[in-house]
């Protein structure tokens, strides 16, 4: 049988990582719909539209050549064809790419575009608005939280690692924003969905919170990983 699974959560909190670890535990195709949105958010920066010009991004939004690939079992993605996985990665980008997103025009074309992904397969989503928006029908809905200073800790290091010059407290200030900026957006804000499960990874480490998750699926469809095997 096929199933969905549905993470949603603030920025910062590890959806991906735990998305990714779910679905390669269960055989399951991953699906990082932030990043697509993070392209789109590229597109703008990279042809000198403000992302936060809501019109002139709805009017760029259908030439945005947004593609999802896969290799070696990990999602890769494309703009025109480039990869710009590591791009879209870029503390500008992911800015941009909340601004964007709030735009209705983007967020219709990107929703059809994840729904014929997710179509036919067993899908593990993220997001922030897979189970209110896009998979509202999913066989899991997992709304994954972690305090602010984790999230921007966790982001901070990942930063420092590639040289980024910016401070934990320049960090932190870009998590709140962005925390504000996605749960009051007009377009699909950012919310609990009435059947998702909170799920608190603020003292968990990525295979403690992957495993709560798989206990979670096993609890509506049967047994669905083997045991053992870490996150990454």
């Amino acid at each position: 049988m096929t199933f969905s699974v549905a993470i949603d959560g603030p920025s910062g909190a590890g959806k991906s990582t735990i998305a990714r670890a779910v679905a390669r535990r269960t055989g399951a195709l991953y699906l990082d719909t932030g990043a697509m949105y993070r392209a789109v958010g590229l597109y703008a920066l990279e042809r000198g539209v403000d992302p936060a010009d809501a019109e002139k991004v709805a009017a760029l939004a259908p030439d945005a050549d947004v593609k999802v690939g896969y290799e070696a079992g990990l999602q890769r993605v494309y703009l025109g064809g480039r990869d710009v996985s590591e791009e879209i990665r870029r503390p500008e980008v992911s800015a941009a790419a909340s601004k964007v997103s709030a735009v209705p025009e983007v967020r219709v074309r990107m929703v059809e575009m994840q729904r014929a992904i997710a179509k036919g397969h067993s899908v593990v989503m993220d997001g922030r608005d897979i189970g209110t928006c896009v998979l509202p029908d999913a066989t899991l809905k997992v709304f994954l939280v972690a305090a602010p200073a984790v999230r921007a800790a966790r982001r901070f290091r990942e930063l420092r690692s590639v040289g980024a010059p910016d401070t934990y407290l320049e960090v932190l200030e870009a998590i709140l924003k962005r925390d504000r900026d996605d749960s009051t957006r007009a377009a699909s804000p950012l919310r609990k969905a009435e059947d998702a499960v909170e799920v608190d990874a603020s003292d968990l480490t990525a295979d403690e919170a992957v495993r709560e998750v798989l206990k979670l699926l096993s609890g509506r469809i049967g047994p669905v990983a083997p045991e053992g095997g870490e996150a990454r």
